[in-house]
C-alpha cells in the first residue's frame, strides 16, 4: 500500500489582506480606463478625454484668432507675445479692448453649456434648455421692465437674475407633480416661456421707443461693452457650485432610470432631479443676467459632445468646452462678417439654433415610430 499523501501547507495570507477574504478586481467597462485615487477607483470614458482635449486645443485657436482680427489686424505672434507680458505695441488692443470680451464669452458659454446639460438630463428631453423653459424669458421680462422704467443701469442684471430665478420657481411649482415628471416639466417650462415672452411684448409696446430698443438688444444677447465684471460674477458662481457640479457629474448617470429601479437601488430619484435641475436654473439665470437672453448655445452645445463623446447622456465638461468655444467662435462672427457693423452674439447664435432644430426635427422622422 502506498503512503497516505502528505497535507498541503496552508496557503499565506496575502500582505495587507486578512486571510480567507478573496481579493475582488475592479474591471474597467469596454472604451473605459480606470483611474484609482487612494482607496478610489473612477471610471473614464477614453473618448470623453480625446473629445475635451481636443475642444480646449479648439478653444485655444479660437481665442488667439478672436484676439488676432479685428482693425487693426494683430498677427498670431503679437498676440502670444502681448499675453505673456513680453511688451507689444498692440498690448492696448490685445489685453484691454479684445480680452475681456474673449474671457466673458469662453465663461458664459460654458455656463451655457452646463446649465444646458443639466436641465436636459433631468428632462430627459434634447430640446429642454434655459430659453425653452422660460428661465431665458424670466429674465428677458425682468430686464425689460428695469430698462424701460429708467432704472439704473447697475440693476438691470440684479433685476434680470430675480426674474430668472422667479421663472425657476414658478416652473418648479407648476412641474412638481409626479415628483418632477420629465414630460410635465418640459410642457410647464414652454407654458411659462410663451406667458413671459407675452408679457415682455407688452412692457415693449407700452415703452419708450428709446427704452424699447434697447431692451431688444438686451433681449437678442450681446457681449459689446461689457467684460471683467460680468466674467467675475460667472466665474465666481461656476467655482462657488464647483462642489454640486463635481457631484452632478456622477448624479447624472442615474438620470436615465425611472424612479422604482432608482429607489430599488437606494437613490432618492426625486431630490436628486430637483438638485440637478436647481444647479441649471441658478448658472442660466446667473449667465443670462450678465449677457442677456443669448439662445440656442445651451440647447446645442450638451448634444453635440454627447454625439461626439457617444455617450448616453451629454458630458458635463465637454458640453461646457462646446458652449465655450460656440460662443467665442460666434461673439467672433458677430464682429467681423459685416465688420463695420457688429452684430450681437444671440443673432450668430440663432442662425446656428435654427439649423439644428430642422436637423432634430428630419433625424426624428427618419427614426421608426
Amino acid at each position: 500500500m502506498s503512503a497516505p499523501a502528505a497535507p498541503s501547507a496552508p496557503t499565506a495570507p496575502t500582505a495587507g489582506r486578512p486571510a480567507g477574504r478573496p481579493r475582488v478586481g475592479v474591471t474597467a467597462l469596454p472604451g473605459r480606463s480606470l483611474v484609482r485615487i487612494g482607496p478610489v477607483s473612477v471610471q473614464v470614458r477614453r473618448r470623453s478625454v480625446l473629445v475635451a482635449a481636443a475642444l480646449v486645443v479648439l478653444l485655444l485657436a479660437a481665442g488667439v484668432l478672436s484676439l488676432s482680427l479685428g482693425t487693426p489686424y494683430v498677427a498670431p505672434a503679437d498676440v502670444l507675445r502681448a499675453l505673456s507680458g513680453a511688451g507689444t505695441p498692440y498690448d492696448l488692443v490685445v489685453l484691454d479692448l479684445r480680452l475681456p470680451r474673449l474671457v466673458l464669452a469662453a465663461v458664459a458659454g460654458a455656463a451655457f453649456g452646463v446649465a444646458g446639460t443639466l436641465i436636459q438630463s433631468v428632462a430627459r428631453n434634447p430640446l429642454a434648455s434655459p430659453d425653452v423653459v422660460g428661465i431665458t424669458q424670466g429674465a428677458g421680462l425682468a430686464a425689460t421692465v428695469a430698462l424701460t422704467t429708467g432704472a439704473a443701469a447697475v440693476l438691470v442684471a440684479p433685476a434680470a437674475l430675480l426674474g430668472g430665478l422667479a421663472a425657476a420657481t414658478l416652473l418648479f411649482l407648476l412641474g412638481a407633480r409626479h415628483g418632477l415628471a420629465a414630460q410635465r416639466f418640459v410642457l410647464a417650462g414652454v407654458a411659462v416661456a410663451f406667458a413671459l415672452r407675452a408679457l415682455t411684448e407688452v412692457v415693449l409696446l407700452t415703452a419708450d421707443p428709446i427704452d424699447g430698443l434697447r431692451a431688444q438688444i438686451w433681449l437678442i444677447g450681446t457681449l459689446a461693452g461689457k467684460g471683467w465684471n460680468e466674467s467675475l460674477w460667472i466665474a465666481l458662481t461656476l467655482a462657488a457650485l464647483l462642489p454640486v457640479l463635481a457631484w452632478a457629474g456622477w448624479a447624472l448617470n442615474s438620470t436615465a432610470l425611472d424612479d422604482d429601479t432608482a429607489r430599488g437601488i437606494g437613490l432618492r430619484p426625486v431630490a436628486r432631479r430637483v438638485g440637478l435641475a436647481g444647479t441649471g436654473v441658478l448658472a442660466a439665470a446667473m449667465v443670462t443676467a450678465q449677457v442677456g437672453a443669448v439662445d440656442f448655445v445651451a440647447l446645442v452645445a450638451p448634444q453635440l459632445a454627447r454625439r461626439l463623446v457617444r455617450a448616453e447622456r451629454p458630458p458635463l465638461l465637454c458640453a461646457a468646452l462646446l458652449g465655450a468655444l460656440l460662443l467665442v467662435l460666434a461673439d467672433l462672427g458677430g464682429r467681423r462678417l459685416f465688420a463695420p457693423t457688429q452684430l450681437p452674439a444671440g443673432v450668430l447664435t440663432a442662425a446656428i439654433g435654427g439649423p439644428y432644430l430642422i436637423f432634430l426635427l428630419l433625424r426624428g422622422r427618419r427614426r421608426p415610430s
